[in-house]
Formats: structure tokens, C-alpha cells, sequence
């Protein structure tokens, strides 16, 4: 098994500021460290290193998208904008700070997901895993949302449609907030199956429902599944047994394509579900299994959330553990305690909420 791996340390320059969680320091909030820092990153990143496992993935070089590329999702308006205040100080706004030189880190990050699905494509590696950042789901056609300044797995998606012609892509993202830009991409778009397994109503507040299915010909093709807040092993799990891999069987896509937060676990500060690394391992084993399936084992992971630094890099170990198939002598110290929290297995709430979802299923074509 080739497992690509995808990183470059200007990811971790991208600067969005001292904040308090993500409010912007004044009279009233002392500064702080901003949620969506460079140290979860660093610390993935690192754990990765010292476990050995980086000597034995495939380095995939981070090669910059342009701003046509950038333009098959995004409009121009907006990447110019993004682009001049990045050659001046940047933006502190609320939702989506980011400083000088974020554009081109921006953009390289783009390009780090894109190259590695290329090489995934290619057959170059099996499967793979970007670690790029600023994150990119939230981000819409024309504004940054959620951190996010531009859409990675969108993008990529559209480049490398370009360029190798496939028919049927999968999303599954299975970060705790739902995936509004990846959704708003392939809203009315048929050749991309979207999945957003996220805990309901938590960010954006707005979106993420039962009945937003697309739109014209992409009619039932996006599928969301929001959880009830409290959500552990046991409520993923079903979810993916009894919606996510069904549907991806009706579909048949070329290639599976994970948004992948690490804000599900039970020690993230902005969520509230309670998973663990062996939880992130075994979805991920899931959808090799799918992958192998359906599209030649074709799976391909961009980093999203995660605001755990202490967290963060055991779920990551797992996620590529698994992807690769080599263990490594690196054991999670948080796991005992995570599986020993009541509320793990599947609560009859959480069922009716994934029940809602599986009626979704029928409509794949």
C-alpha cells in the first residue's frame, strides 16, 4: 500500500492574529491564541515524524493553484480581493482572519490537496493525506467562512476533473461542522455525490439540514447527516453502516474524497461529540473498504478542523495507520479514558437522527 503525504511548512505560516478563541482581542477580550492555530498542525505533523511513519509515505510535492484554478469554484472578485489585502497587512475580520502573505499560502494549499488527488489518480500512491492549511469547507464561492479562505477539496475536484476526465466523485466529510462550501460547490452538480456527517445546527448555524438535497440535475445528491451534540463511537459508526457506505454503493464513484476535521473528538474545544483515535481508525478502514470496492481503492484525505493540539495528532496517526497498514510502536494515551466515557454506544435519540438520515439513501441514482 502506497500512502501519499502531503505537507510544506509555509502551511503553518499562514498567520490569523491573537485571538480569544476566535473574537478579535479589545477593551473587553484580553488577547489570545487563535482556535485555528499552526501548533495542532505542527504537533500532527511531528508525532508522525517520530513515530517513523513519515520515512515510510510517499512525499507528494505542494505545487501552487493559479487563480484559474482558483476560479472553477470561487469568484474572481473575491480572489482578487483575498489577494490584495494579502499583499498589504490582511484581514482581521471575524470569521476568517487571515495575514500578509495568507494568499499564496492559501493557494499552496489548495494546490497541496490538488497534487496529492492527482497523484492518487495517476496511480502514483493508493490513497493519501494533506496536511495544508488555512482548512478550506466552509469557504463559499465568494467569501471565506470558518477559517477557511478557499475551497481545497473543491477546487482540486475541478482541476483534476479537468485533467483526468473521471466521471463520479464521493465527498464524506466528516468534520464536526457541517461542510457549507463543499455542499454549495455541487449543489445542482450530479458528478459529485456530497456527505456531511457533522453535529447538528453547530457551524454555520444555518445550514447542514436533513433537507438540503441539491438542487436541479444534483437533485439527492447531498446528503447530510447531523447529530444530536453528545454523539460517541457508537452514532458514527451506525451512521456510517447505515447511510454513508449505502449510499456510496448506490453511487459508484471514481474516487472518495474525506474533508477531514478532527473537532468530532471528545477533546476538541468547539464541539461536542465525544470521538476517539480508534473511532477516526475505524471509519477510515470503512471507506478503504469502500474505496477498494468501488474505485480501485481511490481515497484521498484534506485536513480540516481539529483545535486539540494534544489531541489532534493521535487521531491523525490512526487515520494514517490505517491508510498505509503499518502500525507503529506510538499508542494513544488518551484512548482508555475516551472509550470509558458513558454514552459511547448508540443512544435511541441518536438512532431515531441517523434513521432520518438512511431515508435519504433511496434517492442515489
Amino acid at each position: 500500500m502506497a500512502t501519499g503525504w502531503n505537507f510544506h511548512e509555509l502551511y503553518l505560516w499562514h498567520d490569523n492574529g491573537n485571538a480569544a478563541l476566535f473574537y478579535q482581542p479589545g477593551l473587553v477580550i484580553e488577547p489570545g491564541e487563535h482556535a485555528e492555530n499552526a501548533n495542532t498542525k505542527r504537533r500532527f505533523r511531528n508525532l508522525i515524524e517520530v513515530s517513523g511513519l513519515s520515512e515510510k509515505l510517499v512525499a507528494i510535492r505542494s505545487e501552487p493553484v493559479t487563480e484559474d484554478d482558483l476560479a472553477l469554484f470561487h469568484d474572481r472578485d473575491y480572489i482578487r480581493r483575498v489577494r490584495a489585502r494579502s499583499k498589504e497587512h490582511g484581514d482581521r475580520g471575524y470569521s476568517t482572519p487571515y495575514g500578509k502573505g495568507s494568499y499564496e499560502i492559501a493557494c499552496l494549499a489548495a494546490g497541496g490537496t490538488s497534487s496529492l488527488m492527482d497523484a492518487v489518480l495517476k496511480g502514483e500512491v493508493d490513497n493519501g493525506y494533506a496536511l495544508v492549511r488555512p482548512p478550506g469547507h466552509h469557504a463559499e464561492r465568494g467569501r471565506g467562512l470558518g477559517f477557511c479562505l478557499f475551497g481545497n477539496v473543491p477546487v482540486a475536484i475541478l482541476k483534476n476533473r479537468l485533467r483526468h476526465k473521471f466521471g463520479r466523485v464521493a465527498t464524506v466529510d466528516w468534520d464536526v461542522h457541517h461542510g457549507n462550501g463543499t455542499q454549495s460547490a455541487f449543489y445542482s452538480d450530479p458528478s459529485v455525490l456530497t456527505i456531511s456527517i457533522h453535529q447538528e445546527g453547530l457551524y454555520p448555524h444555518d445550514s447542514g439540514r436533513l433537507e438540503e438535497r441539491g438542487e436541479g440535475e444534483g437533485k439527492g445528491y447531498n446528503i447530510n447527516i447531523p447529530l444530536p451534540a453528545g454523539c460517541g463511537h457508537g452514532a458514527y459508526i451506525a451512521a456510517f453502516e447505515r447511510v454513508v457506505l449505502p449510499v456510496l454503493r448506490r453511487y459508484r464513484p471514481d474516487l472518495i474524497v474525506v474533508p477531514s476535521g478532527f473537532d468530532a473528538s471528545a477533546a476538541d474545544p468547539l464541539g461536542r461529540m465525544m470521538l476517539h483515535s480508534e473511532t477516526y481508525r475505524e471509519m477510515t478502514h470503512m471507506l478503504m473498504d469502500a474505496a477498494a470496492e468501488l474505485c480501485g481503492g481511490r481515497l484521498v484525505m484534506s485536513h480540516e478542523g481539529g483545535y486539540s493540539a494534544a489531541y489532534v495528532p493521535y487521531c491523525g496517526l490512526a487515520v494514517l495507520e490505517q491508510l498505509s497498514g503499518i502500525r507503529t510502536e506510538i499508542d494513544d494515551p488518551f484512548l482508555a479514558g475516551f472509550v470509558a466515557y458513558p454514552g459511547q454506544e448508540l443512544r435511541p435519540h441518536q438512532e431515531a437522527a441517523i434513521q432520518q438520515a438512511a431515508e435519504l439513501v433511496d434517492a442515489i441514482a
